[in-house]
């Protein structure tokens, strides 16, 4: 099974795997939190949504 977006190009973004981790886990929380202060379901796994963010660019460590 192939993996999206693959793993080493997210890391080549970021710098190492901790910060990945770190990063990713960091705003899931946050949109997790954002979703259900609005009472607004999300279609996706928050996890999924910020791991396309770091990858689109849209996320990064400054």
């Amino acid at each position: 099974m192939m993996l999206y977006p693959p793993v080493a190009e997210l890391v080549d973004k970021i710098g190492s795997r901790y910060q990945l981790v770190n990063l990713v886990a960091r705003r899931a929380r946050v949109l997790s939190a954002e979703a259900e202060e609005k009472q607004i379901p999300l279609e996706r796994k928050a996890v999924s949504i910020a791991v396309d963010e770091v990858y689109t660019g849209k996320l990064s460590i400054k």
